[in-house]
């Protein structure tokens, strides 16, 4: 399962940009102990790195056995994270210092859905 961005995927990323900010849906489930090591690399991110590239984190929650969805398809966390561009949000994961922090988050989940949002 699909847990961090590979670098083609962030080339498409950029390349599909259709300006202004993005709002990053994030869907997470956790491993086995997980959540302990998310709260680390959350942690890093609140303290150093979204005000560093302007990112503030809209909303964190609980996922809860869901009201619409295929089998398999119930998520442990949600977080809308806001960038004030793609480019920013590149940035951040291309930063060396966001990088020594980036296993806990990878250590954490099984699964992850990363999808970029745009405004209507």
């Amino acid at each position: 399962m699909a847990i961090d961005p590979r670098g083609a995927d962030l080339k498409r990323f950029l390349q599909e940009d259709p300006g202004g900010p993005v709002v990053m849906l994030n869907l997470l489930r956790f491993a086995e102990g997980g959540r302990e090591s998310y709260a680390r690399y959350a942690a890093a991110l609140r303290e150093t790195f979204l005000g560093r590239y302007g990112a503030e984190v809209v909303y964190a929650g609980d996922g809860a056995t869901p009201l619409v969805a295929e089998e398999g398809q119930a998520w442990d966390a949600v977080l809308l994270v806001r960038y004030p561009s793609r480019e920013a949000f590149s940035r951040m994961v291309a930063d060396p210092e966001y990088q020594q922090f980036t296993h806990f988050r990878t250590e954490a989940l099984t699964e992850a859905v990363l999808q970029p949002t745009t405004a209507w």
